[in-house]
């Protein structure tokens, strides 16, 4: 399958409401993150300014969040399989994984529904929390350090977002800066082997952590292609409407003008056009499940119109 991914014109007030306050998963996990990290930025100024001082070197809020490998310690601190994967303690490494968020969330959302983004974003932290911590009690390289060593970040679960889509969609083009357009599947393999190369760095745990990140994203796609979903007991979980567009049992997407003939803007667009992807996204499953003959009416008549909008 090929594609080209070109993100709208838009200018930087519009693209920051977008993108912090959209009502999508997407924005959300972006909120989250930056949230977090401006609340733990303040909480270590002031830390800073007290000279209060933590084992691990973070902030104390920090090391509240972050994810310990010394299995004793993680005894007491067992929601840090989860907080760690909204915590950043450093402006570039928030920024440089907001971006990746951002770049590898809108292609996933381009073939597959905001839900699955969600727990492909919770399952990689997971699986990536469970390398780190495994690797850090199992191999003796770690042995002096696993006492005090920490994981923190999205890099984990943006990387399983990231060779998600690349697994679902490898033939898929994007456009990279310098290098021009380059398969998604390409993109997924690099990040994988700079992960491994690197392990022996100055950062090994968060390097292997990454890797069960990719690990999940890549098993992931593979079952979904094969028409089977991990996550069908996870949706059965009450979750926020993200979308507050929804007028009718199929949500349409429409670009044609309004009635006042005022064009659409980028949001607006983007908006309708994002969606009827849930339940476009519900008709393939049925199809991979059932065959195309179980679709009613409605059905496959939103199937194809969308085909014919693509």
């Amino acid at each position: 399958m090929y594609g080209y991914y070109q993100q709208p014109q838009r200018n930087t007030g519009d693209f920051l409401k977008h993108l912090f306050f959209d009502r999508n998963v997407l924005s959300r996990l972006i909120l989250i993150n930056t949230a977090v990290f401006l609340l733990v930025t303040f909480v270590g100024i002031f830390s800073w300014l007290f000279q209060v001082q933590t084992v691990t070197g973070l902030t104390p809020l920090g090391s509240l969040l972050a994810l310990p490998s010394d299995l004793h310690e993680l005894l007491y601190k067992p929601w840090t399989v989860f907080t760690y994967m909204f915590l950043h303690e450093g402006f570039l490494h928030w920024l440089f994984n907001m971006i990746m968020l951002y770049f590898g969330g809108i292609l996933f959302l381009e073939y597959l529904s905001e839900k699955k983004l969600l727990w492909t974003y919770i399952m990689g932290g997971l699986t990536g929390a469970l390398f780190f911590v495994a690797a850090f009690n199992v191999f003796p390289a770690f042995e002096n350090v696993k006492q005090i060593a920490v994981a923190l970040g999205a890099s984990a679960s943006v990387l399983a977002v990231i060779v998600a889509i690349a697994t679902y969609v490898p033939d898929y083009m994007v456009h990279l800066f310098l290098f021009g357009r380059v398969k998604m599947k390409y993109l997924a393999i690099v990040f994988v082997l700079l992960d491994v190369l690197s392990i022996q760095s100055g950062n090994p745990g968060g390097h292997i952590a990454h890797l069960g990140g990719a690990l999940w994203g890549f098993v992931y796609a593979l079952s979904l292609r094969g028409g089977n979903d991990f996550y069908g007991f996870l949706y059965k979980i009450k979750l926020p409407d993200f979308d507050v567009f929804r007028t009718g049992k199929y949500r349409k997407f429409n670009t044609s003008r309004p009635e006042n003939g005022r064009p659409l803007s980028d949001d607006e667009y983007n908006k309708r056009r994002a969606a009827t992807q849930e339940e476009i996204d519900k008709i393939l499953d049925k199809i991979s499940k059932s065959g195309y003959s179980s679709l009613t009416k409605a059905e496959k008549e939103l199937l194809f119109k969308s085909s014919h909008k693509n």
